[in-house]
């Protein structure tokens, strides 16, 4: 279970920060920033991919109550445009921007799910699983998760054929038939190759575009 062993070696107030959506072939990027409060933590925290969409969102509101919290958005044409680790990044970085509006002060130290950082002026530390490991960092990979699979359920209200209210935007089988069948939506990453498979397919074009 995650604690907050590194949390205590850093300068307070500590941040952690983790994204959800790198994978999907549609909707945004996004990741969290959570410092969590002296007391009060909600118990039940853990890397977001070991809870269920119910707990999830019941930690989520709990977390939204009682932590500050920052939320960085990059959607799929800017993915598109920079690519996905670079939107990562910069999601990564508006969150730790947007915490800091909420915290209304700098942030110490920031603990970062991964092994890169961003290009940015904070002090912090990757820790590689650090969902896992990090109390703060699954806190803000739950906050990460639940706001993007928010977003993904809207969206498929709009676009009804690619059941993004089950699999969220990733490459699942009814997904790739649907991007078969009808091509892309507007929120699709055109970069991404299953896409822009179904691109060529739509204009005519082989396998290698030609």
């Amino acid at each position: 279970m995650p604690s907050l062993k590194h949390e205590k070696l850093c300068c307070a107030p500590v941040a952690g920060v983790d994204e959800a959506g790198r994978g999907p072939l549609a909707g945004p990027v996004v990741a969290a920033a959570v410092i969590l409060p002296a007391k009060g933590i909600p118990r039940g925290i853990n890397d977001s991919k070991k809870l269920g969409a119910a707990e999830r969102a019941r930690l989520y509101a709990l977390l939204q109550d009682r932590a500050c919290v920052g939320v960085g958005i990059v959607e799929a044409e800017e993915i598109d445009t920079l690519n996905i680790y670079w939107a990562t990044m910069k999601a990564m970085t508006l969150a730790v921007e947007d915490l800091e509006r909420c915290l209304g002060s700098s942030v110490g130290h920031v603990l970062v799910d991964g092994n890169r950082l961003p290009k940015w002026g904070f002090a912090a530390t990757p820790i590689v699983k650090g969902d896992a490991i990090s109390l703060s960092i699954a806190a803000a990979s739950i906050v990460a998760k639940h706001t993007r699979d928010t977003l993904m359920l809207g969206h498929a209200e709009a676009y009804p054929h690619y059941g993004w209210h089950s699999n969220k935007g990733y490459g699942a089988p009814d997904h790739l038939r649907a991007l078969r069948d009808h091509g892309p939506s507007p929120l699709h990453r055109r970069s991404f190759a299953p896409v822009a498979a179904a691109c060529d397919l739509l204009r005519g074009l082989g396998p290698n575009g030609t």
